[in-house]
């Protein structure tokens, strides 16, 4: 358990779903923190020290020690605070399987998104990229059925690990289909992950700190117009 005056940090950055992830979980454990806004393009003083091998966000500072990964920050958190409900399933095997799916989700999303925001609409590549999107979405879709056991989110009556994971994309999954016009979470082809999304945006600890769609799209644009370089 964290000791009662906890200096509290998070560096990091609003468009980044890595950095979502232990926001959510700090919410999640009602801990007060300290968000430290990284410059695009530049890398703080403070975050080289604090995360010297890989130079990225996010990491949180608890007491002066940094914790980097966003993954390992949420179980970190989970340990750390931890007073009501686990983030992380308590029994062995559903842990084993949250990993696996969040291991999946990092493996696959992201990069495909960074590809399809970077396409023009009805190109070719942009279907390519679209169809292999969609075939991952279709797995977590399978994923969300026997994970969630018939309850509201993969960690069953509420976000645990493998929600922080996914469900820290989905801003930028509903940004890319505003770039390429292209409808990924499609009620009729993934009727699961589109309600469990719904329930996910809605939830007191994501509602504040899930970007919005359209404000991505726009700092897709200042990405590749270069003016966060100027």
């Amino acid at each position: 358990m964290a000791a009662e005056k906890d200096e509290i940090k998070l560096i990091g950055g609003w468009a980044s779903p890595f950095v979502m992830r232990p926001r959510v979980a700090l919410n999640m454990k009602g801990v007060v923190y300290e968000m430290t806004q990284e410059t695009v393009g530049k890398k703080s003083d403070l975050l080289l020290k604090s995360n010297p091998v890989y130079k990225k966000i996010p990491v949180l500072i608890h007491n002066g020690k940094p914790i980097c990964e966003s993954m390992i920050i949420v179980e970190y958190i989970d340990e750390t605070w931890s007073d009501g409900a686990s983030i992380l399933p308590p029994d062995p095997y559903d842990r084993s399987i949250a990993r696996f799916w969040t291991a999946y989700v990092d493996d696959k999303i992201p990069d495909l998104i960074r590809k399809l925001r970077l396409l023009v609409k009805g190109s070719a590549e942009a279907e390519v990229e679209a169809e292999k999107l969609n075939a991952a979405l279709q797995l977590l879709e399978e994923a969300f059925e026997k994970c969630s056991k018939g309850k509201g989110f993969f960690g069953g009556d509420d976000i645990g690990y493998l929600d922080i994971a996914f469900g820290s994309q989905l801003g930028w999954i509903k940004a890319v289909e505003k770039i390429v016009e292209i409808k990924f979470l499609d009620k009729e082809k993934i009727p699961g992950l589109v309600a469990w999304s719904e329930r996910f945006c809605a939830h007191e600890a994501v509602k504040e700190v899930m970007p919005e769609a359209d404000r991505l799209v726009e700092f897709t644009k200042m990405l590749l117009s270069g003016s966060f370089a100027k």
